[in-house]
């Protein structure tokens, strides 16, 4: 179905989701660390709880779409090519960030819902997911909290690998997802 010799670089739309989803996870780990900033019930910080909500619940949509992108679309080769156990890290490192991008807000939206309160998006309310369940909302809680502290190792280590495998491995990994479409 993709054939990886037909391209040598992705989709442009994989790409543009790619970059975009990056500053947009960016946003949502920093709107949840600034909360902090700000007393509890005041409105900035309710403000930066619901931008949170709200980026979380747009990262949902896109990688649903990006899925879908990606699953229709050639999958450019690296060269050259990596061994065995590269190709398994770095299937697992993928799998590990899209559910992680399907988890987190599935899991707010289940917070939220869980302590009865509306999900803001953008000017609309989002039907809750289940009954209110305080017991729950503690429990889902905990466990997004730990899931977004291994996202950011994730991430990290996701950027890190890139930019071995262009600087090091100085293989064409980062090329078939840059921004910048510069054959070289």
């Amino acid at each position: 179905m993709n054939n990886p010799n037909t391209v040598s670089r992705y989709n442009p739309i994989l790409i543009g989701l790619h970059w975009f989803m990056f500053v947009l996870l960016i946003a949502v780990f920093a709107t949840i660390e600034m909360r902090s900033l700000f007393p509890r019930g005041s409105d900035p910080r309710e403000l930066v709880k619901a931008l949170h909500f709200m980026f979380g619940i747009v990262v949902l949509l896109l990688v649903v779409v990006r899925l879908g992108v990606r699953l229709s679309s050639p999958t450019p080769a690296i060269v050259p090519a990596p061994g065995v156990f590269e190709n398994i890290l770095a299937k697992i490192m993928h799998l590990s960030l899209y559910a992680f991008m399907i988890f987190m807000p599935i899991a707010g939206w289940i917070i939220l819902s869980a302590e009865g309160h509306g999900v803001p998006f953008f000017g609309l309310e989002l039907p809750p997911l289940i009954d209110k369940d305080e017991a729950l909302a503690e429990q889902v809680e905990e466990i997004h909290k730990l899931v977004g502290e291994i996202g950011y190792y994730l991430i990290g280590l996701h950027v890190l690998a890139g930019l071995f495998h262009h600087y090091v491995k100085r293989d064409n990994t980062l090329k078939r997802i840059s921004l910048i479409n510069k054959e070289s």
